[in-house]
């Protein structure tokens, strides 16, 4: 049995964000029609909250009835939420309707398309090449919109692992790795997030409306632990609604390599870094008096000439680089300041990780964020060494790589107190690591055009 905690419809490229619009109900909630021919069961469950945290209710989809809880609810994602937040000892009880649809109708059906359903089938820019030619190569392959999401189901399943510690992480070089990483190196195997992540992105390039669904597996009796909690996607079909898939192997299943089936062509190499704006020689060569005239013509001498052309150059360097400084910092604002808190803190992230770069200690996307935070650590204090600095007591990005794991699994948990926190911890250790590099490369980290074109 799947209990429900999130639903994640938005997604740009980096995090799955829930796109729910919650009001408050009543004990009754809203209940729409079930699809042409779905077999309806009633669950009926009585729930109590342990250590779970944030705002978010677990239930069986799609809850009917609510007690012993004050609830807001979003009928188009069918989820619950305490405005009040979880409390531990907190107990309610949740009656569903579990409906299944009619394999029958599935095989047939079609998807819906048009501005109600452009969120569920936005592909956000960035998408590697590998990734985007497996989805072509699957919906050449089948062209009913059930056949491509049972292929992309079944070539998951076929080619990946479930390892429970394998590092998380959903951006699409998270995925591109899971999906085309080396299997001696990490790659081809990953948690049930990078499945569903997976899923959901192939489904999406593919035509397929899509979103990732957060929660536990249940036996129906005893406790649902952390250890229970996985992610799996959906795909929504006209007339029979949102149907879950599972992409995950079997547990006794060897997966085949992905290169027996599909082989990703070399990507290119990334683009050389750009270089530092340097002020080179002017090229025009000095002014000559022609023959037959006089030296002074009474116009500008050639030293004014040429000290106006440089001049100009100058000033058209200067305004360069202040551009560049202005664009950076309205780039760190819109990250640590602009949008919902797990925006924010995928934001904080981000200017870690840039920093990283511009230090030249960049780190891989295959890590998980507890290892980042590590490399961190060591990279400010190599820094540190090699200026015989001492400094301050460096910001614990620890805490920050747990905030960001925790969009990964609750990422409507998150709240402005901890946004705040990411920024202030990501704009502590940004500043410590430059403040470690020596004077001239303390300047050109200012103006490095490289933050506003890399992606995650």
């Amino acid at each position: 049995m799947r209990i429900r905690l999130a639903v994640l419809s938005d997604y740009d490229g980096v995090t799955w964000r829930v796109g729910a619009t919650y009001r408050n109900a009543g004990r009754i909630l809203p209940a729409a029609q079930p699809a042409p021919g779905a077999t309806v069961q009633t669950v009926r469950q009585e729930i109590t909250v342990a250590d779970l945290s944030g705002r978010l209710l677990p239930a069986v989809a799609t809850p009917r009835e609510v007690g012993g809880v004050r609830v807001a609810y979003d009928p188009l994602t069918g989820t619950l939420i305490r405005p009040e937040g979880l409390t531990p000892g907190l107990r309610y009880t949740v009656t569903s309707a579990a409906e299944r649809p009619d394999n029958n109708l599935l095989a047939t059906a079609n998807v819906p398309a048009g501005d109600e359903v452009a969120r569920v089938l936005r592909v956000a820019e960035g998408v590697p090449d590998p990734v985007r030619r497996l989805a072509a190569r699957i919906a050449e392959d089948n062209g009913a919109p059930y056949a491509r999401a049972a292929a992309i189901e079944q070539f998951l399943a076929e080619h990946y692992r479930v390892v429970a510690d394998a590092p998380s992480g959903h951006a699409y070089p998270n995925l591109n790795f899971f999906l085309f990483g080396p299997r001696d190196g990490g790659g081809q195997r990953g948690t049930s997030e990078q499945f569903a992540a997976a899923f959901a992105v192939l489904g999406r390039l593919s035509g397929l409306p899509t979103r990732v669904v957060v929660g536990f597996s249940s036996t129906g009796n005893g406790p649902v632990r952390a250890a229970d909690a996985f992610a799996w996607p959906e795909v929504l079909f006209s007339g029979l609604g949102w149907v879950a898939f599972d992409p995950l192997p079997r547990p006794d299943d060897e997966p085949r390599p992905v290169e027996e089936d599909f082989r990703p062509a070399q990507e290119d190499p990334p683009p050389s870094e750009v270089p530092e704006p340097t002020l080179e020689p002017s090229g025009t060569p000095p002014a000559q008096a022609a023959p037959g005239r006089p030296v002074d013509s009474g116009g500008l001498s050639t030293p004014v000439l040429v000290g106006g052309g440089a001049g100009g150059l100058l000033l058209l360097v200067g305004a360069a680089l202040a551009a560049l400084v202005a664009m950076r910092r309205a780039r760190s604002r819109a990250r640590l300041s602009t949008g919902d808190p797990g925006r924010r803190i995928a934001g904080a992230w981000r200017e870690v990780t840039d920093a990283l770069r511009l230090a030249g200690r960049p780190v891989g996307g295959d890590l998980a964020a507890t290892e980042v935070a590590e490399r961190a650590r060591a990279a400010l204090a190599d820094a540190l060494a090699d200026a015989r600095a001492a400094g301050a007591a460096p910001p614990d990005l620890g805490e920050l790589a747990g905030l960001l794991n925790q969009l990964a699994f609750a990422p409507g948990a998150a709240a402005t107190e901890q946004a705040d926190r990411a920024a202030a911890l990501a704009g502590e250790y940004v500043a410590a690591l430059r403040a470690a590099r020596p004077w001239w490369r303390r300047l050109l980290w200012s103006v490095h055009p490289g933050p506003l074109r890399w992606r995650p």
